[in-house]
């Protein structure tokens, strides 16, 4: 793929109309009556999100926290005619040899790229110079022109951080949907990826799950069991998507609901301000919002039966288990990954492990990039965006 269009300066700013309509809508929300259960039995709790709703209509304020965003350096760059959105931190400091090591991070569904920032930050701080891209369909990056794979989705991410940052070799992290990004890179571009990080780490296709081990039968059990009442929305989203689409595109309470319920049940607690505060999440929901993107980024979820299987991944990988998937035996990672050279499970958090336990998580890539003796790759003139001011 070719660079288009280079990197340009790009700054969030939703007409003010937008907001109007959005709180018209928040006022004219009419919820459903509970279902007789505990507290988040049966999906969202109403009274809590009514009590958000009204906050987003009377409290939020969506100019502060587009400020906020905006003192992130962010970029549009075109690749092959379609735009792609990312957020670009210079390594505050370099190695003591002068380098620094470039990497991308890969958020996942329901995230955008502001659940990546604050692992992006400590990894800035420590001589990283980080890429952060909405992925195609979300936020301000526009959809793929073809079906969304994780190997379509890789060769973007590839031509973005050597042709248009210039980067020679990088390393990569991401979860979610992501981690499938994340693995594809590693797989298919071995002579780029300095090294590979993963929090949620690779499940083996059909053809490399023979002969499982006791430990690997019972790990997949477990995952099973846990899911067994919670993956209708995938089905939903990768069957009907644009049906669902419809509701949440005009309903902002809508679209609340069903983020809200996966950022706090995938965060592994029964209460969502352990670790996101409700500014937090509104503004995650109204980036959906005004974008309209909650329809096409379930194009992940549609286009999955496009995916083929993944490679074997040979580039060394470092792997922090996620608290929601404790337990995930090593010798399954390694049906896909080929060249662990560092593993540890993370004692607390969730699913969202870069927004929920980002010191953790950068102490672990700090000490598997190190163990590797990396320093930064070279990087060419061309990686020069041009300057924000």
């Amino acid at each position: 793929m070719d660079v288009t269009t280079p990197p340009e300066p790009f700054r969030i700013a939703i007409p003010e109309t937008e907001l109007v309509d959005l709180r018209s809508r928040l006022s004219r929300t009419k919820y459903p009556r509970q279902t007789p259960s505990e507290p988040w039995g049966a999906g969202v709790d109403i009274p809590y999100l009514s009590g958000l709703m009204t906050w987003w209509r009377e409290g939020y304020d969506w100019r502060a926290a587009e400020a906020r965003l905006n003192e992130v350096p962010q970029f549009m760059v075109e690749i092959d005619g379609e735009r792609i959105h990312y957020a670009h931190l210079r390594a505050e400091r370099p190695a003591t040899d002068g380098s620094v090591v470039p990497i991308i991070l890969s958020h996942g569904w329901p995230y955008s790229f502001i659940e990546m920032l604050p692992l992006a930050r400590l990894l800035s701080a420590d001589g990283f110079d980080v890429v952060v891209p909405s992925l195609p369909g979300y936020g301000f990056s526009e959809p793929m022109h073809e079906p969304f794979t994780s190997s379509a989705v890789a060769v973007r991410w590839h031509t973005l951080m050597t042709k248009a940052l210039g980067y020679d070799r990088y390393a990569t992290y991401g979860e979610d949907v992501g981690a499938w990004i994340n693995d594809r890179l590693g797989a298919d571009y071995p002579d780029a990826v300095l090294g590979l990080f993963a929090t949620h780490a690779a499940f083996p296709p059909d053809e490399r799950r023979e002969n499982l081990t006791e430990e690997e039968t019972a790990f997949i059990a477990w995952l099973d069991a846990k899911w067994k009442r919670a993956s209708s929305y995938g089905a939903q989203q990768s069957t009907r998507p644009d049906t669902l689409a419809v509701g949440l595109t005009d309903s902002p309470a809508g679209l609340a609901a069903w983020l809200l319920e996966k950022f706090r049940e995938w965060s592994g607690t029964d209460d969502v301000a352990d670790y996101w505060t409700r500014d937090e999440l509104l503004t995650t929901i109204s980036l959906y919002w005004f974008t309209q993107t909650i329809g096409t980024s379930f194009r992940a979820y549609f286009d999955g039966r496009e995916e083929t299987p993944m490679p074997l991944v040979r580039v060394p990988v470092g792997v922090s288990i996620q608290y929601g998937e404790r337990g995930f035996p090593r010798h399954y990672a390694e049906r896909t990954y080929t060249d662990i050279r560092f593993w540890n499970d993370l004692p607390t958090g969730g699913h969202f492990a870069a927004k929920q336990t980002p010191e953790l998580v950068a102490a672990d890539m700090r000490a598997f990039f190190s163990s590797l003796g990396l320093g930064a790759a070279p990087a060419t003139e061309s990686r020069q965006e041009p300057s924000t001011d």
